[in-house]
């Protein structure tokens, strides 16, 4: 027991240790995730400024501070608080005879490191992408995604607006994909998570881009806006345009659906002004949550 006591410690105050570290530039500057997401929120933001895509919208739109301080909860302080509960389950794994590589179907070792890179950030933006849909699909986990949906003007830290539980329904799975590589991260994984970050906040500002033909690869501002839209097509009433940082999964699953790119259509879900303003009555709904359908109302 002292083992495990041992091992949840060290973890968590190592991850408060790098975080500090990482605050006061004390950590590679390519791995300084503190200061990366600021920066890469702050370049999002001008360019929502100055090429805005509702030009009605403020620059401080509805609930801009909140989702503020949501990047900071989701990517920082719930990392902290839960990390020393992530290294029990490593342990307890190893334990019961299922090391990180028990899975593997894929040795990425040997591999150039962009085929690496490539292999990692497509299978886990299909994880996340499949997670996703989940969310929309079984009621009790839409209950939390909810929280991520009460958005009603989208902007770029809108990406961080989501329940702490999402990190638990995501992370296993990831965790999963992972071994499935050996439990190997490559090298330079780095850029794998920033580039991932960058689409996420592109995704949810207020700038029209579709990458052209690039945008049946790469998920965007126009599909995505539709993803949060208050009124869906008939047949697809669990949610379409899931995609995380790829949209090619939509256009493979016929989850796909762009009618138009206005950027004027209605956000959110029915019900959604009875979802607490404030982080803290978001921070516990879905816990009270008494089943009525065996699916997402969206």
């Amino acid at each position: 027991m002292e083992k495990y006591f041992d091992a949840f410690l060290d973890s968590l105050l190592g991850t408060l240790n790098w975080t500090w570290k990482s605050i006061l530039f004390d950590v590679p500057w390519y791995t300084n995730y503190f200061w990366g997401i600021i920066v890469l929120s702050v370049l999002v933001w001008i360019l929502e400024i100055a090429f805005p895509w509702r030009k009605n919208q403020a620059v401080f739109r509805r609930d801009f501070w909140l989702d503020a301080f949501y990047i900071f909860f989701n990517f920082f302080l719930f990392v902290i608080a839960i990390s020393g509960f992530y290294k029990l389950l490593e342990l307890m794994f190893l334990d019961i005879g299922m090391p990180s590589d028990a899975l593997a179907l894929i040795n990425l070792h040997e591999w150039p490191p962009i085929l690496q890179l490539t292999v990692f950030f497509v299978l886990l933006d299909f994880v996340q992408w499949f997670t996703h849909m989940l969310l929309h699909r079984y009621a009790f986990l839409w209950e939390f995604h909810k929280v991520h949906h009460s958005v009603k003007e989208m902007g770029f830290a809108a990406h961080m607006r989501y329940h702490w539980m999402e990190n638990l329904f995501y992370k296993p799975l990831k965790t999963f994909a992972v071994m499935v590589l050996g439990g190997f991260e490559p090298e330079q994984a780095y850029i794998v998570h920033f580039f991932a970050i960058a689409i996420g906040h592109l995704n949810h500002s207020n700038i029209k881009l579709t990458w052209g033909p690039l945008k049946y690869i790469f998920n965007n501002p126009v599909m995505h806006l539709y993803h949060h839209a208050y009124e869906l097509p008939e047949g697809k009433k669990n949610g379409v345009n899931y995609g995380i940082s790829l949209s090619l999964w939509d256009y493979i699953f016929k989850t796909d659906y762009i009618p138009e790119d206005s950027g004027l259509v209605p956000l959110g879900y029915e019900g959604d002004d009875k979802m607490p303003k404030g982080f803290f009555g978001q921070f516990v709904h879905g816990f009270h949550f008494k089943e009525k359908n065996k699916t997402a109302s969206k």
